[in-house]
């Protein structure tokens, strides 16, 4: 039990952690964050559209980030390094965020799906799936979801694990819209399974 509690322990540090980076680090293009506990330190890497922002001069912002985490969430030894996005279109949080930012300027949500569904895949991307929840319609209109995703994208078992995952909130005058995007990156491997590359579907092409 005790072995139990600390790994439930563990999981909610770890979350905390990455909900404190992505709010000290949004002006970053904060992405994702990988945390690896050892018995000598902790490592946190950090996957940003721009490292300087995270470093800062001579290195004040992550010296900062790093003791704040020591003393806030009781971290011993964290170590921080900054890994600059390669793909933002494979990057689920990045993704997220510009959904939401769209929705806020009024854009069709139908519209902004479909189209970054075919960025995602123009990419690179073995399967994605974006789902948009709430107030999607004009003032007065129940609340709804849009669904849509293409390719492989799996709902269970330990290969869910593979499938990155983010979730942003737009807020336009209508109503709060939650946004969720999963992401399957291109060269990710499914233990005995063959996947074919995916074709975009000629309802999102143009």
């Amino acid at each position: 039990m005790a072995i139990e509690r600390k790994f439930i322990d563990d999981s909610i540090i770890k979350l905390n952690i990455s909900k404190y980076l992505s709010k000290e680090l949004a002006r970053a293009g904060f992405s994702r964050v990988e945390i690896q506990k050892t018995p000598i330190l902790t490592r946190i890497t950090v996957y940003v559209l721009s490292p300087g922002k995270v470093i800062g001069r001579a290195g004040k912002t992550i010296n900062t980030l790093t003791n704040n985490i020591k003393k806030i969430f009781n971290v011993e030894n964290p170590q921080i390094s900054v890994i600059e996005v390669e793909n933002k279109m494979l990057e689920p949080m990045v993704v997220a965020k510009d959904i939401a930012e769209k929705l806020e300027r009024g854009i069709n949500a139908r519209r902004v799906i479909q189209f970054t569904l075919k960025s995602i895949l123009e990419n690179g991307a073995i399967g994605a799936e974006i789902i948009a929840s709430g107030k999607l319609a004009a003032k007065g209109a129940r609340a709804k979801t849009i669904r849509k995703s293409i390719g492989y994208i799996p709902k269970a078992g330990d290969v869910t694990n593979l499938v990155r995952e983010a979730h942003a909130t737009a807020y336009p005058k209508y109503g709060a819209i939650g946004v969720k995007v999963r992401i399957v990156p291109q060269g990710t491997v499914f233990p005995g399974r063959i996947l074919k590359p995916v074709e975009i579907p000629k309802s999102i092409l143009n």
